[in-house]
């Protein structure tokens, strides 16, 4: 029973915070559900990690921002190395 609240609160802060990392950098990005909690659930690795690098012991106060940038990162990068399209501009929207 642990292991399924684990994996349930994982899948809903996931989408949450994919949510909010692909409303964060403009334009479309045509991915299904499962692929932007995926993105949620890596940022939030991601984010913690350099908020306990970065914060050390202060760092629950700040990870859910930094979980939400960690995921804005991994989409930027996404985008500009494998759809190959910029992060900003008019091409941004294609």
């Amino acid at each position: 029973m642990e292991l399924l609240a684990f994996l349930v609160s994982a899948a809903i802060g996931g989408l949450i915070v994919g949510l909010l990392a692909r409303l964060a950098i403009p334009g479309r990005d045509p991915m299904p559900l499962w692929t932007t909690i995926l993105l949620g659930i890596a940022g939030s690795v991601l984010g913690g990690l350099a908020a306990g690098m970065l914060l050390g012991a202060d760092a629950y106060a700040w990870a859910f921002p930094f979980a939400v940038g960690g995921g804005s990162l991994i989409l930027g990068l996404h985008r500009s190395f494998i759809q190959k399209r910029p992060l900003f501009g008019p091409d941004a929207k294609r």
